[in-house]
């Protein structure tokens, strides 16, 4: 039987997640899934410290943050912050909130998507599903200086 009419598979992508709470990591990968979407696969990288982000960003492509904006002591919305400052092409950065109403200090971060706790797999993976889309049909994220390196 030929391979000409296989179906492809997924595309994989590389999401980043950052919490100082390993259970906090373990909930947000949970709500995300290894298959967001029928089209999309992830992979995860974990880190528990700003520094670990850091380290992971200049060694790896990563496609996608997803931030704890509740995490000690360096939140999530200043780590996204820091991210888009010192990185001339950072990827989307997306941030779980405690309270909805604090969207107005993840604007201020220039982050690309938020999350608010507790999550509901369901949005939580249409909302990570379309950041990816949105990367892979070459969405620039903000806070990027003009283009995708």
């Amino acid at each position: 039987m030929s391979d000409a009419h296989a179906t492809p598979g997924p595309d994989t992508y590389t999401v980043l997640l950052y919490s100082d709470d390993i259970a906090v990591r373990d909930r947000i990968r949970l709500a995300i899934g290894t298959r967001p979407a029928i089209d999309l696969a992830v992979e995860f990288v974990d880190a528990s410290t700003w520094e670990e982000c850091r380290i992971i960003l200049d060694k790896y492509e990563i496609d996608l943050m997803v931030l704890d904006g509740e995490a000690a002591p360096a939140g999530g919305l200043g780590i996204a912050r820091q991210t888009k400052d010192e990185y001339a092409t950072p990827p989307p950065v997306c941030v779980v909130l405690a309270r909805a109403a604090d969207r107005w200090l993840a604007a201020y971060a220039q982050v690309d998507g938020t999350l608010t706790y507790p999550l509901d797999p369901v949005t939580t993976g249409q909302t990570v599903a379309a950041m990816l889309r949105a990367r892979r049909n070459g969405a620039v994220p903000l806070g990027t200086l003009g283009h995708l390196g």
